[in-house]
């Protein structure tokens, strides 16, 4: 790798940039989602239940190395902070 590569373009060569980045992003939205959840004193059994999901969903969702969670998932987390 030539000086002056970064990291990102290491990740694309081995073929893993995508999976990192998803990951990374994953990482970040289920720790701002918990700290939200914090901030409003917020049980998992509430967010749940704002959700209209189970609390099995909610534990998914704040397990960043989960990589099942969807997309419309997040958004209902979001809509119920």
């Amino acid at each position: 790798m030539p000086i002056g590569s970064n990291f990102d373009d290491f990740l694309k060569e081995e073929e893993i940039y995508e999976a990192c980045n998803e990951g990374a992003i994953k990482k970040v939205l289920a720790c701002q989602i918990e700290e939200e959840m914090k901030a409003q004193h917020l049980t998992k059994s509430e967010m749940a239940r704002r959700m209209h999901t189970s609390r099995a969903i909610v534990d998914r969702l704040l397990d960043a190395e989960n990589p099942s969670v969807t997309l419309s998932t997040l958004m209902r987390a979001v809509s119920a902070t």
